[in-house]
């Protein structure tokens, strides 16, 4: 049985978009199962004591650029700092992550494309007809999947992820969940992988 990672995320975070090509090729590589769950960042952050970016004391903000830009270099990418579209409600396009699950489909090459629009290409990710065209572009059916995220059962299901995120005491985004030990933020990247090489009994908070 393939060792499985609970994937915590949101189209809208650039640090998931900085660690997804790099989580990927650990997946490809430890041939792990991956279960994507979307959430709602702003709902996370205030009930886990975190705050949205703007309400950041000055000091963060300005730190949280300069880590923007050596995580840039360090994992050779080519970005926005400051996306003309961001940030924007992500609820239609995470939505479009679980409707895809839904019926069957790998969510990754719409993931992929769907950061580098927000990241990359400054494409705005609140709007239906953009999602629809990125999702085409990745091979899956678009305005199907577009139409069903905005119904009540996706949202049901991102609001259920949400409440599992909070059991499993995730608090941001990215998290990688392995065997119970929570990996919060691309640049722990390595330390998951150090957990798959070793295959180490999980750490815990609970001792």
């Amino acid at each position: 049985m393939p060792r499985q990672v609970d994937y915590y995320f949101s189209i809208q975070s650039p640090w998931a978009y900085i660690g997804h090509q790099v989580f990927r090729h650990m997946v490809s590589t430890y041939d792990l199962k991956v279960n994507h769950r979307p959430v709602v960042l702003v709902d996370l952050f205030s009930e886990t004591g975190g705050l949205p970016l703007m309400k950041r004391h000055p000091v963060r903000q300005r730190y949280r650029m300069v880590e923007l830009q050596r995580w840039r270099d360090k994992r050779g990418l080519k970005f926005h700092l400051q996306p003309a579209n961001w940030p924007f409600n992500a609820r239609l396009a995470d939505g479009v992550v679980i409707a895809a699950l839904e019926a069957g489909f790998d969510p990754d090459r719409y993931l992929r494309r769907a950061f580098a629009g927000v990241w990359e290409d400054q494409l705005n990710l609140a709007d239906p007809a953009t999602i629809a065209k990125l999702a085409d572009e990745s091979g899956l059916p678009g305005r199907q999947l577009v139409e069903r995220s905005s119904s009540e059962e996706i949202s049901a299901a991102y609001e259920q992820n949400r409440q599992d995120a909070l059991a499993a005491d995730v608090f941001g985004s990215p998290v990688y969940v392995l065997e119970g030990e929570v990996f919060w933020g691309q640049d722990r990247l390595e330390l998951l992988e150090d957990a798959l090489k070793s295959a180490r009994a999980p750490y815990s908070s609970r001792i």
